[in-house]
């Protein structure tokens, strides 16, 4: 009886010593500890840094209709064959040319709306079915996209005339970025701090304080609020580019950080 007491004993403290473990580490992150002397302020920085941006991202597709799935996607394969083509002739890099989306959808007919838009038309009275009928499947479409970098923003309009000109009627875009974004960034955060010390110093003169030592420093997300200029023909529209390049402006880039300081005041 004894060793079976023991055993179980034992057992249990195996498996508490497995538990322990995972337990402490969901415990929630432990507070600043702060002496009788010192409060507790907390506040908030934010820090910009504004480049030219050197690379433009932008979507080309291609859509196409057919009567069957496989007449869509074969007329889509054949013009976004030329378009990728058109792309590298351009001077884009394989690695800047990725496939971003590729459907095929049923087109359905809507009986009621075009035994109204008919009636409209002949000018005769509009009589609802007593039985209305169910839409119809009457053609199929497919769409191919690729998401393409261009890293010469000089060359961005003649880019997209060119897809143009080779087939694309599908064009969104462009959005702006950095190339090598962590030094703009990193000026980012450090005028976030900055501004957390100025704001901590303000605070801690207004209460007859000063700031003793700095408890914890965390960061929030940085952002790009950036431009936006779509530049776009919808599908089915004729492929008719002006002789001079579609204007593009990169205009300036704003990229940010924010983060959050803990710091110790007293007397």
């Amino acid at each position: 009886m004894m060793e079976k007491m023991l055993m179980k004993s034992f057992a249990f403290l195996v498996i508490a010593a497995s538990v322990a473990p995972a337990v402490q580490a969901q415990l929630p992150p432990a507070s600043p500890v702060l002496t009788p002397e010192e409060t507790l302020l907390v506040v908030s920085g934010e820090g910009q840094s504004r480049r030219v941006p050197d690379v433009a991202m932008f979507s080309a597709g291609v859509v196409t209709q057919g009567k069957t799935g496989g007449e869509a996607l074969a007329a889509n394969a054949t013009r976004m064959d030329d378009v990728v083509k058109a792309l590298k002739r351009a001077g884009i890099a394989d690695r800047d040319i990725q496939t971003s989306a590729l459907s095929l959808q049923p087109q359905y007919s809507n009986p009621e709306q075009e035994a109204q838009i008919r009636a409209r038309m002949t000018r005769e009275p509009y009589v609802a079915p007593v039985t209305p009928q169910p839409p119809r499947i009457i053609g199929y479409e497919a769409r191919n996209n690729v998401q393409v970098r261009v890293r010469k923003l000089g060359e961005m309009g003649r880019i997209i005339d060119t897809l143009v000109s080779a087939g694309a009627n599908q064009v969104d875009g462009p959005s702006f970025t950095l190339d090598e974004p962590k030094a703009t960034l990193d000026e980012a955060r450090v005028e976030a701090v900055k501004e957390a010390r100025s704001r901590a110093e303000l605070y801690a003169r207004a209460a007859g304080l000063r700031i003793s030592r700095i408890l914890s420093i965390s960061e929030g997300g940085g952002y790009y609020p950036q431009p936006i200029f779509v530049t776009g023909r919808m599908a089915g529209a004729p492929p008719a580019p002006p002789p001079p390049p579609s204007p593009v402006a990169p205009g300036e880039l704003t990229l940010g950080a924010t983060v959050s300081v803990q710091f110790a005041l007293t007397r």
